[in-house]
C-alpha cells in the first residue's frame, strides 16, 4: 500500500524525523486557512498524487502569501497530473499539502528498501539527493551508497556511522544523520514497510536535517493486524485508476496498462514472465494482475470483471499455476462467476498447471466457459495475441 506524501510525513515524524510545518487541504478555502495558521514567509503547495517528479509536471507551486496559496490550490485541486511516474495516466488531484518553505544548503537522499535479489533489507544513501535521482543513478550508480541491514529482535541494525561518513563531511550534520538513519530504520520496522524513502532530505544552512518529501509503502499482508494503517487506504485517496483500490480490497494486485490483451495470473513473477511472452508474441498487455494466495473465487471473479469492463481488451490470457494455497479450480470457479455476471464475450485462452489443474477444466465446462486450451505458456501467449488480432479485424 503506497501512501501519499502527507501521510508518510506524519508517520515518520512520530519516529523523530523532522518535517516542515504543514497541513493538507481538500478545498481552496482550507488551503488559505492552512497558510494563515502556518504563518510562513514563503509557502510550498504540493499536489497529492501517488507519483514522484511532481515539480517538473507543475504539481508543486510556490507562494508568498495565503492568497497566492489559495490561487495555487485552485489550479491544482480538481486537475489531473501526468508525471514521468504515472505511466502516462493522468492522476486526479483531490488534495494539496501546504507547508512552509525550508531554506536548503544541501539535498541528501536516504531510503530503506527490500533488495529482492539479495533477499535482505538495505539502506541507500547519497549526498546528491533531489530531482531526477533515478535518472542520475541510471547513468552512475556510484552516487548511491548501500548498507545491508540486519533485523534482530524487531530492530534493524547496521553501520550507520560508517554510511554517514561516506556521504557527509560535516561532523555536526553527520551526527544528526546517524540519528535520523536509526529513526528511519525504526519507522521501517514499526510501520511494516517495504520501502521508506526521504528525498530530498534537506540540510539547512544551520546544519539541521528536514525531510522535504517522503514515500512509504506498507506491506499489504500486514494490514490485517494494522487497522490504524489500513484506514489510510480509502476511496478518497484516488489512485490513478480507482480499479486498483477495488482490486486490492479483493486480494488482487492490479494495474491497468495500454494494451488489448487482458491477463489473469497468480504470482508477480509469473505475471512479469507472462507480460514478456505477450510482447515477444507481438502483443500488448492490457493489465498487470497478481492474484494473491488469499483470494477467494469471488475475489478472482472481481478481478476478471475488471478486465471484462475494459473496452480496450480484445482477448484474455489466463496463465496460472496452482500451488498449495491457491488451487486451479478456485481460479476456474472465479472465471465462471465473472463470465455469468458479464454480458461480454471475448476469446479466452487458458493455460493451467499444478494443483487441481485437471479438475479446473471440469469446473470451466460446468460453468459454460468457452475457451482455447493452451498446453504451455508460449503457445498460450501466441494464441491470445492471434485472437486479439482477429477481434480487431
Amino acid at each position: 500500500m503506497d501512501l501519499f506524501e502527507h501521510q508518510a510525513k506524519r508517520l515518520i515524524s512520530d519516529y523523530g524525523i523532522p518535517i516542515p510545518v504543514g497541513e493538507t487541504a481538500r478545498t481552496v478555502d482550507q488551503a488559505g486557512q492552512a497558510a494563515h495558521r502556518i504563518g510562513a514567509a514563503t509557502y510550498v503547495v504540493k499536489a497529492q498524487v501517488l507519483a514522484g517528479d511532481r515539480k517538473r509536471a507543475g504539481g508543486i507551486r510556490f507562494a508568498a502569501t495565503p492568497a497566492e496559496v489559495q490561487a495555487a490550490a485552485g489550479q491544482l485541486i480538481g486537475s489531473r497530473l501526468v508525471t514521468s511516474q504515472t505511466g502516462g495516466v493522468a492522476a486526479p488531484v483531490t488534495a494539496v499539502h501546504v507547508e512552509e518553505m525550508v531554506r536548503v544548503a544541501q539535498n541528501l537522499y536516504l531510503a530503506i528498501t527490500v533488495d529482492k535479489r539479495a533477499g535482505r533489507i538495505v539502506m541507500l544513501a547519497s549526498k546528491s539527493g533531489g530531482e531526477d535521482i533515478e535518472a542520475r543513478v541510471g547513468k552512475d550508480d556510484q552516487i548511491v551508497e548501500r548498507l545491508p541491514l540486519t533485523l534482530s529482535a524487531q530492530k534493524l541494525e547496521g553501520d550507520f556511522t560508517g554510511l554517514a561518513q561516506r556521504i557527509e563531511t560535516d561532523a555536526r550534520v553527520r551526527a544528526g544523520l546517524v540519528t535520523l538513519m536509526r529513526n528511519l530504520a525504526a519507522a521501517f520496522v514499526g510501520l511494516d514497510a517495504t520501502q521508506a524513502e526521504i528525498n530530498p532530505l534537506a540540510v539547512t544552512p544551520d546544519g539541521q536535517l528536514v525531510a522535504l518529501d517522503a514515500k512509504i509503502s506498507i506491506d499489504d499482508n500486514a494490514l490485517f493486524r494494522r487497522p490504524d494503517l489500513a484506514k489510510l487506504r480509502d476511496a478518497s485517496r484516488s489512485p490513478a485508476d480507482p480499479s486498483e483500490l477495488e482490486a486490492q480490497a479483493h486480494q488482487i494486485n492490479y494495474m491497468r496498462l495500454e494494451g488489448d490483451i487482458g491477463l489473469v495470473v497468480n504470482g508477480a513473477g509469473l505475471a512479469l514472465a507472462t507480460h514478456d511472452l505477450i510482447v515477444d508474441a507481438g502483443g500488448r498487455p492490457a493489465n498487470f494482475m497478481d492474484i494473491r494466495t488469499t483470494a477467494t473465487s469471488l475475489d478472482i471473479a472481481h478481478g476478471m470483471g475488471l478486465i471484462l469492463k475494459n473496452p480496450a481488451v480484445r482477448s484474455v490470457f489466463v496463465n496460472v499455476h496452482g500451488g498449495g494455497m491457491q488451487r486451479c479450480d478456485t481460479i476456474a470457479e472465479g472465471i465462471g462467476v465473472a463470465m455469468r455476471r458479464s454480458g461480454r464475450r471475448l476469446p479466452i485462452v487458458i493455460r493451467m498447471a499444478g494443483n487441481n489443474a485437471a479438475f479446473a477444466a471440469t469446473v470451466l465446462k460446468n460453468n459454460g466457459v468457452d475457451y482455447i486450451d493452451a498446453d504451455d505458456m508460449s503457445d498460450g501467449a501466441a494464441a491470445a495475441v492471434a485472437a486479439a488480432r482477429r477481434e480487431a479485424a
